[in-house]
């Protein structure tokens, strides 16, 4: 499965959330270490909700990037 992932730059930080999957989040100073724990957040998000006997989401989020010309 294949899921969105949302990184945000704040001001000192970068965060990371999956729209699927609430509550799964990161958050690191890099965005090349935000990406690399939001992976591990979700693998342990997915097998978490295995052991509470949860149905896994399937994807449904999808990205469209718009690019605007000033």
């Amino acid at each position: 499965m294949r899921y969105v992932v949302v990184i945000e730059k704040a001001e000192t930080s970068y965060g990371a959330y999956v729209p699927d999957l609430p509550g799964c989040v990161a958050v690191a100073e890099t965005v090349e270490e935000v990406k690399t724990l939001i992976e591990s957040a979700i693998e342990f998000h997915l097998e978490g909700m295995q052991e509470d006997g949860l149905v896994i989401p399937e994807p449904k989020s999808i990205t469209h990037e718009v690019e605007v010309l000033n």
